[in-house]
């Protein structure tokens, strides 16, 4: 089996942009499924220890559950990976105040974090990558 990567349409995000989805295949048969909305990574099937190949993330079928309220399964996080307290913080005694997602907190970047965001994807061969 050779590696390989395919791209399909992953429908479409509230605003009518369209969100794609590229599988990557390495030689050894293990899939990565990634979608350009969030970096996402959408399925990865690998091998068990008897070399049964199974999905071992959660995921959806469409672009529409991710862009929702989603749990963050998969995607680019933000710049910052957690909560911050209150939405606040401060570096050399100046206060930022950072918009709220998760309650009173700011969490994993807020909500236009980079899990919102529909990233500009394309396919590089160079000839660097051994999959």
């Amino acid at each position: 089996m050779q590696a390989s990567m395919t791209s399909a349409p992953f429908g479409a995000l509230p605003d009518g942009r369209a969100a794609t989805l590229y599988t990557l295949t390495n030689r050894h048969g293990m899939v990565a499924r990634i979608t350009d909305y969030g970096g996402i990574i959408v399925a990865l099937h690998a091998p068990d220890r008897l070399g049964r190949m199974a999905d071992v993330v959660l995921g959806f079928d469409d672009v529409a559950a991710y862009a929702g309220d989603s749990p963050y399964f998969g995607a680019l996080i933000g710049r910052y990976g957690n909560r911050i307290r209150d939405g606040r913080f401060s570096i050399d005694g100046r206060a930022y105040q950072l918009p709220v997602n998760n309650g009173a907190n700011h969490l994993h970047g807020g909500p236009d974090g980079y899990h919102r965001v529909l990233w500009r994807a394309r396919p590089l061969d160079d000839g660097s990558a051994s999959l």
